[in-house]
């Protein structure tokens, strides 16, 4: 199980079960993450080939989760976590024609471009080893 400054990865984020895409938490600051994803066979929209390059949004959206959710458990408090984010995608471009390959490790860094009061624009981009996999801008604001 994944902690990050005493919380658990279930505390900060909402999801479970197939919808965990997050294996590990490489590193939290306060305006940005990065985190690591393995391709699993369970993920959302999988098939022999692989997966498809559309989750890497999702990828985004929870390492974006991840820096959002826990500056807000530090600030507000472990109940501030069920309120959760309402994320919008302003942008996705995908440097991948084709499925990414199951097993294949991906490392995702998010970071808050801009803030203003409980809204946030996130950067984010997902690597495969040195390939850029895909830049992601994300909207999010607080429910």
């Amino acid at each position: 199980m994944i902690h990050i400054d005493g919380y658990s990865l279930e505390d900060i984020l909402p999801h479970r079960g197939a919808m965990s895409l997050i294996d590990d938490v490489i590193i939290v600051e306060e305006n940005y993450a990065v985190t690591e994803a393995i391709v699993s066979k369970s993920y959302p929209m999988a098939d022999s080939r692989g997966v498809s390059p559309l989750i890497l949004v999702e990828l985004a959206a929870q390492t974006a989760g991840v820096c959002n959710g826990l500056s807000k458990l530090k600030t507000e408090g472990k109940d501030s976590s069920r309120k959760g984010w309402l994320v919008g995608v302003k942008r996705a471009q995908f440097f991948v024609d084709d499925s990414i390959a199951i097993g294949s490790r991906l490392v995702i860094r998010s970071e808050n471009r801009h803030e203003f009061d409980m809204l946030r624009e996130v950067f984010c981009v997902v690597h495969l080893g040195e390939v850029l996999l895909g830049e992601i801008t994300l909207q999010l604001i607080q429910a």
